[in-house]
């Protein structure tokens, strides 16, 4: 989270300029309105403001912000099979933990200068597969035990979350680099997947919030899939549908 460095290398910058569509115009996250609420990034701020010591003491550790990124991700592998066995309680510790390592690598990276752009590659990228290990692991535990919404909600929202992700970054190809926001980011669904391991042997618990991460995750591909719709269409100077 966080780990790109401010400036990229002039060979991987996107084009701000297609010949085919126009200048596409630069809008920031306030611009647009549907960016990090206020609340989130109080929130955000809060939460790294508490784990500063924590930060602090790995980078005196020479801890690697790569070395946080790998770890995180076998903490999610790990997560993943105890999901996949019923395992909830622990599952849902490990997973806490992973999840709070994913904040650390970003504040590492900041802190020690050691923010790369592979560094966010590889973070994003092992982001994402834990996040659909994880959520894997909940399926099957789901298909033993016949649970079959639970497991149709369970692949929609491994799908919503790689479209939130792919949206982004389809964008930013395009020279859109504010296509951030939306109603559920990575947070909002680690929390939603935490409780779900948490109180996964309640119930219908897992239903529930299955299905709210889900409508959540499309819901939020569709906020960026219009955003990017209307940035579009004002570059290209048509106010009708392409």
């Amino acid at each position: 989270m966080g780990r790109y460095p401010r400036r990229l290398p002039s060979a991987v910058v996107w084009p701000r300029h297609d010949h085919r569509r126009g200048t596409i115009p630069t809008r920031t996250d306030d611009a647009r309105g549907d960016g990090n609420p206020p609340a989130r990034k109080k929130l955000s701020d809060a939460t790294r403001a508490f784990f500063n010591p924590m930060v602090k003491g790995l980078v005196r550790a020479g801890v690697t912000p790569n070395a946080i990124t790998v770890f995180g991700f076998m903490l999610a592998i790990i997560t993943a099979v105890l999901a996949g066995f019923q395992l909830w309680i622990p599952a849902a510790i490990v997973g806490i933990v992973g999840g709070f390592s994913d904040m650390f690598d970003g504040s590492v990276a900041r802190m020690s200068g050691k923010a790369t752009t592979f560094g966010a590659f590889l973070d994003s990228n092992l982001d994402r597969l834990g996040e659909a290990l994880v959520l894997g692991g909940i399926g099957i535990a789901m298909a033993r035990d016949g649970r079959i919404w639970a497991l149709a909600m369970v692949f929609l929202a491994i799908a919503g979350s790689f479209l939130v992700s792919y949206t982004r970054a389809r964008a930013e190809g395009l020279g859109i680099d504010s296509n951030k926001g939306g109603l559920f980011s990575r947070t909002e669904r680690l929390i939603i997947i935490g409780f779900a391991l948490l109180l996964g042997g309640w119930g219908i618990t897992i239903e529930v919030l299955m299905t709210i991460l889900a409508v959540g995750t499309l819901v939020t591909f569709a906020q960026r899939l219009s955003y990017v719709h209307s940035v579009l269409r004002d570059a290209d100077g048509s106010p009708g549908d392409k």
